[in-house]
């Protein structure tokens, strides 16, 4: 199975970044991965429960353990993580991955490497091909929502709405589209709104939402794409 990796530059102070990414209330308001993040009191290594709302009135949780390295001569953080989930509902058995930041002339490389293993079998495997794409995805859309809170004080819950209102937009464009074209028969209406569909897909998106491609999805060298040595302590 492939890792996934995303990185996006946040034009913000690395320790405002720290603490956005490592506080648990803060994490989970713009991680749309999360619904609850609950710390495990007294735990060492720090250990927490997540659960996650994946269909109305179905949440599925799972468990992680991490650690901080918060010290590096050229100012550099790292985050390592192991995760799992004993809900046999939960494509995700057991995973692990890093969270480094990076600062730099123009802002901080906030950057995230990470894989885990599909339960189920070769079913598993199968429904995996759809799940991990999606959950990059997912992780991209994310860290966007993160630095527009950071760089551009739009809060996550705003970030989310706009998310919400373009996509209704769009998609009331694509059906007038479809309507318009319909007088002249089935075929031109399919025609129409096939076309109307790319171009909705393709414009670019306000600058106050979220969206997945303004991230790196490939490591640009080896030190990005490499887990740090603090998994092996975990």
């Amino acid at each position: 199975m492939s890792d996934i990796y995303v990185e996006t530059l946040i034009d913000a102070p690395v320790e405002r970044i720290w603490r956005a990414t490592q506080d648990p209330g803060a994490h989970r308001r713009w991680d749309v991965r999360f619904g609850r993040i609950d710390p495990v009191p007294g735990s060492s290594p720090a250990r927490f429960r997540y659960a996650t709302t994946v269909l109305p009135g179905v949440e599925i949780g799972g468990y992680g353990v991490h650690a901080g390295e918060r010290t590096r001569p050229d100012g550099t953080r790292t985050s390592a993580l192991r995760f799992g989930s004993d809900d046999p509902r939960s494509l995700i058995a057991a995973g692990s991955g890093y969270w480094r930041y990076v600062p730099g002339p123009a802002g901080v490389r906030f950057l995230t490497g990470y894989s885990y293993t599909p339960r189920w079998g070769p079913p598993g495997r199968l429904a995996d091909l759809a799940f991990r794409p999606l959950f990059g995805w997912a992780t991209a859309w994310s860290f966007d929502r993160l630095r527009l809170w950071l760089e551009r004080g739009v809060p996550p819950e705003r970030a989310r709405a706009n998310a919400v209102r373009e996509v209704a937009l769009r998609a009331l464009a694509v059906a007038g589209v479809a309507a318009l074209a319909g007088a002249d028969g089935p075929a031109t209406a399919a025609v129409a709104s096939l076309a109307a569909t790319v171009v909705a897909l393709t414009l670019t998106p306000h600058p106050d939402t979220p969206a997945a491609r303004r991230c790196r999805r490939r490591p640009p060298d080896r030190l990005a794409a490499r887990p740090p040595s603090l998994l092996e302590r975990l």
